[in-house]
This record gives structure tokens, sequence and C-alpha cells, in this order.
């Protein structure tokens, strides 16, 4: 990955000048430049050589007049699946960075790459071609917090070349089934069946599990068959930082023991006398039934294991890191036991969770699962791996083009609790803005004693629900219902008045289906006077899925509404400039 392709270069320029620029930016190469008519290639010696090209040079050095792009060089065969992101906020959170690559498609794997620039730099695997190519097309110079990103293919060496459309089941080539190393086959152990382990270390041990240049963690990987991602940047300055490690349960385990061994080593090296504890993090949804009633469950590991396990309280979490620290002390060997025994559990919880949702998926149509980050997917440092089928029928709320249409909700909520959804100095309606990906506005308050407020909402399908669901939650979370009440709100969503007989159906049929279906209650308010774009509301109340449901079932038929119109649009008129004719009944 260490060849590069240099682009926008001027008819005038030389091997020389390019030699020059190399010089005097102080970047190796290994090999002449081949300067062609409007482009050039040329070898690095590594590929830390070949990013600092990258970063330096492209978009910021200017040769004759032209300002140079640079970025990897790859073979067209080998432009599939494997893309790298680079000029990312330093500050961005993993959550936000894996909810915006999951809107085009599954994502296999997200790694930090370690570069010098402040920005940072992530190679992404799609599961598809068309997910990859999706998502170059739409973030490569896309503006995320005043950075402009820049996406650029980088070799896939396992991408079998683009066969006929025919001859054949999907995922076979031409000549028989794919070799071993192919995305999902062969000796790569599957990553996506299983949930990731994620362990705390302390700081001072990460240069040791690091190794000289690398060396022990490509070390451990080859060995446990695992992919290990440690989480430098995150939290910076902090005493501990989180590793992932993307295995099978027992690839997670041994790979685990190894960490464990290595830091124990060079804690004795150090002289470093403190108890080393082994620390797991879990998101909450898994983590009452790891405890169970009554602690029985945590009892038993820690008897059967010899261990002492505590579990940080639910005071530490915040709405965008909903993980819970799982302290478990002990001998190694002890300590490697129970972290089977703990994962075990969180995996089954895992697992019940995923077939709960995917049946879900198919009472909410129109929806992305991928893009929801309601499950563990969505903590940082984790590549979304959530059911990577869409639901069947999902075409509410999508646009000819296949693209899910921005849609606008008003969602009402207690006036008390504008000031928690707004957060210090409008941090928490930021952070839930670029975790929904979507617009959130408060709309000012209707008179001095109003009693609700309206926030606005406008986004897709996905964002809608991420957003809702958050809203819905940061209330609970913040004690405006009762401990034992469910969050009800009022939604307002707008249709065209000429569909609104559609939402209603005859004899007020269809809004009464859709009542008893979702649970929510569903009114079109008679003599509503449309507004200047000829749209009357639909008010929604009820529970968030009662909503969620609700508001999916009414996009859908509006979906059909359109595509009638469409398709009637299409329809050729008569020669005469009237009316087609109307077709015989038969």
């Amino acid at each position: 990955m260490n060849k590069l392709y240099i682009g926008n270069v001027s008819a005038e320029a030389s091997e020389e000048d390019l030699e020059s620029i190399f010089k005097q930016w102080k970047i190796p190469h290994s090999g002449p430049f081949l300067v062609k008519t409007g482009y050039a290639f040329v070898d690095c010696p590594d590929e830390k050589a070949a990013m600092r090209a990258i970063d330096v040079l492209s978009g910021k050095v200017e040769l004759h007049g032209k300002v140079l792009e640079v970025e990897h060089s790859v073979p067209k065969r080998q432009r599939s699946c494997k893309l790298q992101i680079r000029n990312i906020p330093p500050h961005m959170q993993w959550e936000v960075l894996d909810g915006m690559l999951a809107q085009y498609g599954a994502v296999e794997s997200c790694e930090q790459v370690n570069t010098d620039t402040e920005t940072a730099v992530v190679n992404v695997r799609y599961a598809a071609r068309d997910h990859a190519r999706l998502a170059m097309e739409k973030l490569n110079g896309s503006m995320m917090e005043n950075y402009a990103l820049k996406v650029s293919y980088i070799p896939d060496e396992t991408a079998a070349p683009e066969g006929p459309p025919s001859g054949g089941r999907r995922g076979f080539n031409a000549r028989g089934p794919p070799r071993p190393g192919s995305p999902g086959l062969g000796a790569r152990p599957k990553v996506q069946s299983d949930i990731p382990l994620r362990v705390l270390v302390p700081t001072q041990f990460v240069g040791a599990i690091i190794g000289k240049e690398g060396a022990t963690i490509r070390n451990i990987t080859k060995q446990t068959h695992s992919k290990i991602d440690i989480h430098r940047k995150e939290n910076a300055g902090a005493a501990e930082k989180p590793i992932t490690i993307h295995s099978t349960p027992d690839g997670c385990s041994n790979a685990c023991r190894t960490i464990m061994d290595i830091m124990q080593k060079e804690a004795v090296d150090t002289k470093f006398t403190e108890e080393i504890p082994l620390k797991i993090l879990a998101h909450n949804n898994f983590v009452g039934r790891l405890i169970g009633k009554e602690g029985r469950n945590l009892k038993k590991i820690e008897q059967d294991t010899g261990t002492k396990i505590t579990i940080s309280p639910l005071q530490d979490l915040t709405l965008y890191n909903p993980e819970r620290t799982i302290t478990i002390k002990g001998s190694i060997e002890a300590c490697s036991r129970a972290e089977e025994e703990v994962m075990k559990k969180i995996r089954e919880s895992y697992d019940s969770d995923m077939a709960a949702m995917n049946l879900q998926s198919n009472l909410i149509p129109g929806l992305n699962l991928n893009a929801l980050g309601l499950f563990p997917s969505g903590a940082p440092g984790m590549g979304p791996s959530m059911a990577n089928v869409s639901p069947p029928g999902a075409h509410g709320g999508c646009s000819y083009g296949g693209q899910p249409e921005s849609e606008t909700v008003h969602l009402f909520i207690p006036a008390l609790a504008v000031g928690a959804i707004i957060g210090k100095q409008g941090q928490h309606i930021k952070q839930l803005s670029h975790f929904a990906g979507a617009s959130i506005k408060i709309a000012p308050a209707e008179g001095m004693d109003a009693k609700q407020r309206m926030v606005i909402i406008v986004g897709p399908p996905e964002a809608q629900f991420k957003a809702q669901c958050r809203i819905f939650g940061k209330l609970k979370e913040e004690n405006f219902f009762g401990p034992k009440e469910e969050v009800k709100l009022e939604a307002h969503i707008k249709v065209p008045s000429f569909a609104a007989g559609r939402v209603i159906g005859k004899g007020g049929k269809t809004v009464n289906e859709l009542q008893n279906l979702t649970c929510a209650e569903v009114v079109v308010p008679r003599d509503q006077t449309p507004d200047e774009n000829d749209q009357v509301i639909v008010k929604i109340s009820g529970h968030f899925f009662a909503c969620q449901l609700a508001q999916r079932k009414i996009q859908e038929i509006l979906a059909q509404v359109r595509r009638q119109q469409h398709q009637q649009q299409q329809q050729p008129k008569s020669p005469s400039g009237g009316q087609p004719p109307t077709p015989r009944r038969k």
C-alpha cells in the first residue's frame, strides 16, 4: 500500500520538479517518478512515508499553478470494499463516526491509522463494493465540523475480480468458490458473529502491549487469529485506554490472557507494585442479565473462578458512553476463567436482543437497523455489527433513487425539559445532532405560560429513530416522568392535504387500523386550513415504539401516493391532447 498516485499535475511538470518537492518536505521515495500527462506515480519505502506524503502534500502544495492531489495508487481490480478516510475532526467520537459510516452499508471493520497529523485517519472495510462506492461518493469532500473529509480507495488484496452479471450464485466467481482470505471466508476468523471483547488497560502498559514498531501486538493478533484495536487517542491524558478485540470467543480470551501476561511482566520490570485487575467494558443493556436476580449469576461466577467482581455504578453512564466497567480481581488464571464466563453471559444477551430486534424490524418498515446504534455497535471503538439485512418491504420514506428522503417531525416535550435537551452551552443538543445525523432545533415558546415546547427534527428515517429514541430516553433519565410511568409524547408530521384522506381511509378505516396496530393515538384534525405548502398536520401520541411505528406506516402510505402520482405522470397523453382513455372494466 506504498505506491502513490499524484493527480492534477501540470503539463509543464517534470520528474525533477516532483523530486524537488519530495526532497523539500523530507518525504523519502524508493523509485523514480513515472510522469504521465496530468498525473504521476511513485513508490514510497513504507506506509509511514506514503501517509506523510498524502497528509503533507495533497490539496496543499502547488506545482506550476496547480494544487497536487496525492492518494494511494489502487489498481481497478483492487478497488473493492476498503477505503481510507482522512482529515476527520480530532475530537470526533467513535460513536458518531460509526453511525456516519453505517449510513452507507454494513461496516466490517474500522481501524484508526497512526499519523503525525492533528486530524484522524481510519481504514474502513465495507461488506460490499456498492456500499464502499456509495460511501466514497457521499463522503469525499463533505464537511464535518469545518473539516473537509478526504476519502480514497486503498488496495484490497482479497478482492475478487468482478465477474459477469449472470452465471452462478452471488459470492462465487466463474472459477468456483472464493479463495481463502476473501471477506467473510477462509482463514480469517469471522468477527461479526460475536460481540467484541473490550478491556481497559493502564496507559503506562500500552507501549509494552504494542511493542517495538508494533511487533508485540502483531504477534498477538497472529497467534490468536484476532483483530485488535488500541484506542490510544481516545480520552487524551486518561489513566486507562480501551482495547477492542475482534475474534471468536476463544480468540478473544486467548488475546486477553496474553495481554494480562504482558502487563504482569511489564509491572515486574518497572517495579509497579499495585494490583492490576482485569477491566471489561460492557454495554449497560447486558449488565442486568449478567448480574442476575439478586446477584446470583455474578456470585456464581465469583465462586466458580475464585475472583472478586465489581461493576461500576449506573451514575457513571452518559447518553454517549453506555458502557459499564466490570472489574475482576484475582490471579491471571482466575481472571481469565472469569472473563470467559462474563463474556459468555454478555454474548447470550446480545444474541437474544439481536433476535428480538430483527423481529422488530418487520414491524417497523423503512428502517436500516445498521444505522440505529441502539446496541453496543454504537459504543466507542466498535464497528456496527447489527443485522446486515434490510427489512423486507422497506420502501416507506424512500425516493425513487433509493436514498432515504429527509423527513420533518415536530416532537412536543415538557417546557421544563428544554434545558436538559439543550445541555450546558448547547453541548447536549449538538452531540445528539451529530450522533443521530439529524438537524435538531427547539422552537421558541408560544407564550409565557406554555407547558410544552416543540423540538423540530429533520433527517431520514434512521436519524429520526435515533434522535427521538434519545430524547424519550433523556426525559426518563432526568425524571420528567415517574419511575413506573412510561414516557409518552406527541409528534406532529405534515402530509399533503390531498393525501390526508388516504391516511384517514374510508369511514376512518385506515386511521383506526393504524391505532390498533401501533398502540399510538393517531388524529387528523378536521377542518384544518392547509398551510402555504398545501400541507396538513397528523398528530401521533404514544410511547416511543408506538410513535415510531405510526410514523413509518404513515410515511409508507405517503410513499405509495407519491409512487402512484409518479406513474400517472409517466403515462403518455392521448394524441388529441385530452386525457388518456379509461381502461375498459372486465
